[in-house]
């Protein structure tokens, strides 16, 4: 595996714990309201100490969140990372000289290496009459006596740590605004990776240290934030008018730009993320967009994003969130703040000059912005990913592809075999925003916060062995419902059930593996029988059977072996297009008892031989299928 593969998931495992810092947030924000007042101070002493807790015991839920995280949710590893962090907090306290604490960083070192231990161990045979401690069990083992050993070694380069670490914090105090607007680039640059977490977890949680008023240490921008550090929230207030303004003027920008006739669903799509990003600071969908599309546009939002960090900080602008920069962190950590309305004016002027620059931009150089050109959007089959995840799956290089599914709000981390086998194009119609190959077989698809949900399904399908059957696309073309055939034998399923096709070249290719079990006389029509026994009719235009001349031209015979992209019929596109009804051709398979559930792909333009367009599910178990 290569470093930005391992990086990737380690930002992965990174982000899981910060997941538990909204519940923190909003119970410290309820403790702060006039409890006493009103008759309850126990209200206020609950939510604060609750809240506080979190954040006091943050450095134990890192350690289990990145151990469970790297070991694709195994449970010894969470629970080794918890035991080595225990053992570290005794040993450190009475050892030590008072001033070690467990850290995040300490925190993540123990996930770490809990994590790799059990995926390294998991299946360790030690000789019979101790083998109780073989397999996973040896882990548990194995951070027992580890952490004893590094926390021992601990108590000595602690404070060394400690001491680079406040070195760092004077380096960014001494750059002042330029320390910020370096650090609001390298933020949204790796962003694009899925690496931002690795960046964020230094200064939102390692650099600066508080001392409260009860004596308690507190490191990292966030945690003494709401632990009421008045020179804390630098790191995190010029997030918000990035999130909340910013990338929702893109969103408006992408909407107007569109053509007419998508505009609709567009519209729909980016009010949705552009709410999204408002209220929440999910930026991603809308990032994505362009950022393939546009990568120098990124690259200018990049720096955009660091100014705006600059801004802040020349105005003493602090403010800070538990989440992402959107309204509701705004809104709710507000009392801790300080300056904070001043983001509101900098905010609307950083909306509109993204609005104006990136329609300009958009028009100017014909970024190719959703809305532009024919595409899918997840949300027009967002209440159907469950049928749709077989066609995901395909896209990915099917399930001998897939070493690892795993996701995180917005998109698909994937280990797998081969990169080379993902289809690109068939994930962008498929509702995909963005395809990031890191190397190593490391990927990343942005499908936005529906991500979690079609790594569900896809891990279903990865564990259940469905005897399903997919379908290439026999034309080049668009794919269209068969109800929309201008035909009513067709269009009400008489002769089967499946698609068609408006061709836009000459030519029918096998959809699928199979035997040519039926040709016609004239050659508009045939037949294939597939390996799990079902049978599929390809039928070249509507009214064809009667056409004279040698319009089509078969390259195969009946009998004939053929897979999927293999040329079957040429035909003369242009003659049937004005001596025919239709150039509707529907692809059906006529024994449909034998399906027990149907997937489409989106009804757009497909490619010949561009996989997969239609999946189906077996009733039967135990039928037979062509190895590949």
């Amino acid at each position: 595996m290569n470093w930005l593969g391992s990086l990737q998931q380690l930002g992965r495992a990174v982000m899981l714990p910060t997941m538990v810092l909204p519940s923190a947030a909003i119970l410290l924000c309820v403790g702060s309201l006039p409890w006493a007042a009103w008759g309850l101070p126990g209200v206020a002493e609950v939510c604060t100490w609750a809240g506080q807790g979190i954040f006091y015991f943050l450095p134990y839920l890192f350690a289990v969140g990145v151990a469970w995280g790297l070991a694709n949710q195994a449970g010894p590893a969470g629970l080794g990372a918890l035991a080595g962090m225990f053992i570290y907090d005794q040993i450190t306290r009475h050892l030590g000289n008072g001033g070690i604490q467990p850290s995040t960083l300490i925190g993540i070192i123990f996930g770490m290496i809990a994590g790799s231990a059990y995926n390294r161990y998991k299946h360790i045979k030690l000789p019979e009459i101790v083998q109780f401690f073989g397999g996973s069990r040896f882990v548990l083992l194995f951070m027992g006596l580890f952490s004893a050993l590094f926390s021992w070694v601990m108590v000595f380069i602690a404070p060394l740590l400690q001491k680079a670490l406040n070195e760092l914090t004077m380096l960014m105090a001494h750059m002042g605004g330029f320390g910020l607007f370096l650090y609001g680039i390298l933020y949204r640059i790796l962003t694009a990776f899925g690496l931002h977490h690795l960046l964020n977890n230094v200064f939102w949680f390692q650099l600066g240290t508080y001392k409260t008023p009860s004596g308690s240490i507190v490191q990292g921008d966030l945690p003494r934030y709401f632990a009421g550090d008045p020179t804390a929230g630098t790191f995190m207030a010029g997030l918000f008018p990035i999130m909340m303004f910013a990338l929702p003027g893109i969103a408006l920008a992408i909407i107007q730009e569109a053509r007419e006739d998508l505009k609709p669903k567009v519209k729909k799509t980016f009010l949705t993320a552009a709410l999204v990003c408002f209220l929440t600071g999910v930026s991603e969908q809308i990032e994505f967009a362009f950022l393939f599309a546009a990568p120098y546009l990124f690259i200018l939002h990049s720096i955009l994003s660091g100014i705006a960090m600059w801004i802040t900080y020349a105005l003493d602008i602090h403010h800070g969130f538990s989440y992402s920069a959107g309204a509701i962190d705004y809104l709710l950590n507000f009392h801790l703040s300080h300056n904070a309305l001043l983001i509101i004016p900098i905010g609307l002027g950083y909306g509109l000059v993204y609005y104006f620059l990136f329609r300009w931009a958009i028009r100017r150089f014909q970024i190719p912005t959703p809305g532009r050109e024919e595409g899918s959007t997840l949300e027009d089959w967002a209440g159907n990913i469950p049928y749709q995840a077989p066609l995901i799956l395909e896209a990915l290089g099917g399930k001998d592809n897939i070493v690892q599914v795993e996701s995180c709000i917005t998109r698909l981390r994937l280990t797998v075999k081969n990169d080379r086998m993902i289809d690109g194009n068939a994930l962008k119609l498929l509702g995909s925003a963005g395809l990031i190959k890191l190397g190593g077989g490391n990927v990343q698809v942005v499908f936005g916060t529906y991500s979690e949900l079609i790594r569900e399904e896809v891990n279903k399908l990865l564990h259940r062995d469905l005897p399903q059957v997919l379908f290439s696309a026999p034309v080049q073309g668009k794919m269209i419902p068969i109800e929309e055939v201008p035909d009513h034998i067709f269009a009400a399923k008489l002769v089967g059930d499946g698609v068609a096709f408006m061709p836009e070249k000459g030519e029918l290719v096998s959809p699928v593996y199979g035997t040519i079990m039926h040709l016609y006389p004239t050659m508009h029509a045939i037949g294939i029988s597939t390996p799990e026994g079902l049978e599929v009719l390809l039928h070249i235009g509507i009214d064809t059977s009667q056409l004279k001349g040698g319009h089509f031209t078969a390259v195969v015979q009946e009998g004939d072996a053929v897979e999927p992209g293999q040329l079957l019929v040429k035909f003369d596109i242009n003659y049937i297009r004005s001596h025919a009804s239709s150039l509707a051709t529907p692809m059906v398979i006529t024994n449909p008892d034998r399906v027990k559930s149907w997937s489409f792909a989106p009804f757009k333009a497909v490619k010949k031989g561009q996989t997969s367009v239609m999946s189906v599910v077996l009733h039967d178990r135990n039928v037979g299928g062509l190895e590949s």
